[in-house]
């Protein structure tokens, strides 16, 4: 329909819009983000996204407003446990807190694209092959139930077959050479570690993809809500983890409350054709285990959090 390429050719444009507004103007100069930046840029997105979840709730009905609302708390909800990772990983390799903004906005631009055919794909499957939810739906419960027993270790990025890979066809240099991803050394060119990182964010996300979409293909099938909500999470993301990076170490019951919510969604998914379950329903179980786990985390720190203190 003439409507609904209009509506994605807007929607499309408000992205690029936003992302050109924010690395051309806002961060067109590499600098640290501190706190404050990063909590006024968290609130706009989530602004921004209630927003646009309101104008479909005026214009594509309640329904669709509430799938919406849950597929947006379920990816960003998911979206916390790359904030780890992300930190992990630039305290690796040592990456210059002004350069971390640069690596996460080339990052994210790259899992837009990958979500978008993530997507697609998923929901094409679902509706040609019904069966296929059962498997997405179990894929979710035995991620949930691995999350819940894993155990944190330290991140080796060295080890990464993506980066083994990448080191044995093309060059990279000891040194980190600034906010560059790529050098020229004698007539040679050279990616440097900053893109090294960026190759481990995209593929981090690609793991991630594999358990988040499927999740919110339990909410709903509409291509449009999906993708929206998904890039919604995504844009926030990178505001999320400067406002979030110094304390996500004290959310430490959050992984549970993470497994619970895969568990819970590959259940919803697995039992669609028996009972379908209320998308209200599954905003209140999704929101609460979130609140909850978060609660709790607050209430009951691990001793060594409080000996660091």
């Amino acid at each position: 329909m003439v409507i609904d390429s209009f509506v994605w050719i807007c929607f499309l444009g408000f992205v690029f819009f936003m992302l050109a507004l924010d690395l051309g103007v806002f961060h067109r100069k590499s600098h640290e983000v501190k706190i404050k930046e990063a909590l006024i840029w968290s609130a706009v997105w989530i602004g921004l996204a209630l927003i646009f979840n309101y104008g479909i709730y005026v214009f594509m009905g309640e329904q669709k407003a509430v799938e919406f609302l849950t597929g947006y708390v379920i990816e960003k909800s998911l979206s916390i446990d790359n904030l780890f990772v992300f930190i992990m990983l630039f305290t690796y390799f040592k990456v210059d807190v002004k350069y971390q903004h640069k690596v996460l906005f080339w990052g994210i631009l790259g899992a837009l694209a990958m979500r978008a055919i993530f997507i697609f794909a998923g929901v094409a499957l679902i509706n040609k092959f019904h069966w296929i939810i059962y498997i997405f739906g179990a894929l979710l419960v035995v991620t949930g139930i691995k999350m819940l027993f894993h155990k944190d270790e330290d991140i080796q990025p060295d080890k990464n077959p993506l980066v083994r890979l990448f080191k044995k066809i093309y060059p990279v240099t000891e040194e980190s050479h600034g906010g560059k991803f790529f050098v020229k050394l004698q007539g040679k060119t050279f990616a440097t570690p900053l893109f090294v990182v960026l190759l481990i964010v995209e593929f981090t996300d690609l793991i991630f993809a594999v358990d988040s979409i499927p999740a919110i293909l339990a909410i709903t099938n509409d291509t449009f809500i999906i993708f929206t909500s998904n890039v919604f999470a995504i844009l926030g993301l990178r505001a999320l983890y400067f406002a979030l990076a110094g304390i996500t170490k004290y959310f430490y019951y959050l992984k549970y409350g993470l497994s619970a919510i895969l568990v819970f969604v590959g259940i919803k998914m697995t039992i669609v054709d028996l009972y379908k379950i209320p998308i209200s329903y599954s905003l209140l179980v999704i929101t609460g285990i979130l609140l909850i786990s978060v609660l709790i985390s607050v209430a009951f720190p691990k001793k060594n959090d409080l000996i660091n203190n």
